[in-house]
């Protein structure tokens, strides 16, 4: 059935794959799309996690796929995309949201380390977008999400390796944009850079500073990133999306002075990162969080008590369009009114 719409499904009930599906952004993903009634497969290492999403998509009004995957395994992702098709009839949109992360200065972060970050942050995005690809180019139709980051632009220190694969994921996404619109493709991607949020990857990331990761203040919830992104997959025409006035200030300010922000971030970030307690070491890196009789994480982080649900920011970047026909609109009002006023 690939490239062919399925005649058993509404047309407006989309399918839906979101990988790092288990917890975090992409638990939130995942149900934000299930709320709209869509069909959802479900991507990720960890199976508690993904039975525990799975139950929450059904009891928002979606349809669940469990598909469990490593996504730095090129045919393993493959063949998750094939599965989704199998049972689905077709891929609508395809969320690439899988990361890895090592907390630790670049000299203490062996090179296997490295690697790994590299394969499921940056391998697994590539690995997504050519498996969504073999199945929506023959249809011509799709949407292809790459959940990204302020870092994709704006390195900043104890992260090297989880910035390095959000820069080069905003490469290669520039560059498959590229192709597409030059073969004429209905084939669309666009890219949601996010900011600090609520997740549970803080106690997950492979950390090997004294105190506890954390997010940079100010921190957004993960159904902040959610709502962009099921947006982002609605109106892919647009490039990129930035989530959160924090995403705004900083690439705005790295674009402008990005030695003044070398120097601020030098002096502020590793403190920034941090907090007092005891942590775990070995994070996710190499195994699922959750993995044999773990548990649940689900969306949400220890930050509950300080994050943010919504920002002006996000709102205006939704909405851009149609504030911008509303000034218009106000505009000429404004215009025909002087020219009646000097008429009388």
């Amino acid at each position: 059935m690939t490239g062919a719409w399925s005649g058993a499904l509404p047309r407006h009930r989309k399918t839906v794959v979101v990988t790092g599906a288990s917890g975090g952004v992409g638990r939130a993903t995942a149900l934000a799309f299930a709320a709209r009634g869509d069909r959802v497969a479900l991507l990720a290492r960890g199976r508690e996690g993904l039975a525990a999403a799975a139950d929450e998509v059904r009891g928002a009004g979606g349809e669940a796929l469990v598909v469990p995957v490593d996504v730095a395994d090129a045919r393993a992702v493959e063949d998750a995309a094939q599965q989704v098709v199998d049972a689905f009839g077709r891929i609508d949109v395809w969320v690439n949201n899988a990361f890895a992360g090592v907390f630790a200065p670049f000299t203490q972060v062996a090179p296997d380390e490295f690697r790994r970050v590299t394969e499921v942050t940056y391998l697994g995005c590539v690995f997504g977008t050519r498996a969504a690809l073999r199945h929506m180019l023959p249809a011509d139709h799709g949407t292809i999400v790459q959940v990204g980051s302020a870092l994709a632009y704006r390195g900043i220190p104890l992260q090297s390796a989880y910035c390095g694969a959000k820069h080069a994921i905003q490469g290669f996404n520039e560059s498959l944009r590229c192709e597409l619109l030059h073969d004429g493709s209905r084939v669309r991607t666009t890219m949601v850079q996010l900011p600090a949020l609520n997740t549970p990857q803080f106690d997950w990331v492979l950390n090997r500073m004294p105190g506890r990761a954390r997010p940079v203040a100010p921190v957004y919830q993960p159904e902040v990133a959610a709502r962009a992104i099921v947006h982002a997959a609605g109106h892919p025409r647009r490039r990129e999306y930035w989530v959160g006035g924090s995403t705004a200030a900083t690439l705005i300010a790295n674009a402008m002075a990005p030695g003044l922000l070398d120097r601020y971030l030098a002096r502020t970030g590793y403190d920034a990162q941090q907090d007092k307690g005891e942590h775990e070491s070995t994070g996710n890196l190499w195994s699922p969080a959750d993995g044999p009789h773990g548990r649940d994480f689900g969306a949400h982080g220890r930050f509950d008590g300080q994050a943010l649900y919504g920002s002006p920011e996000e709102w205006l970047s939704r909405n851009r369009a149609r504030i911008g026909a509303g000034l218009l609109v106000g505009g000429l009002a404004t215009v025909v009114t002087a020219g009646l006023r000097r008429r009388g």
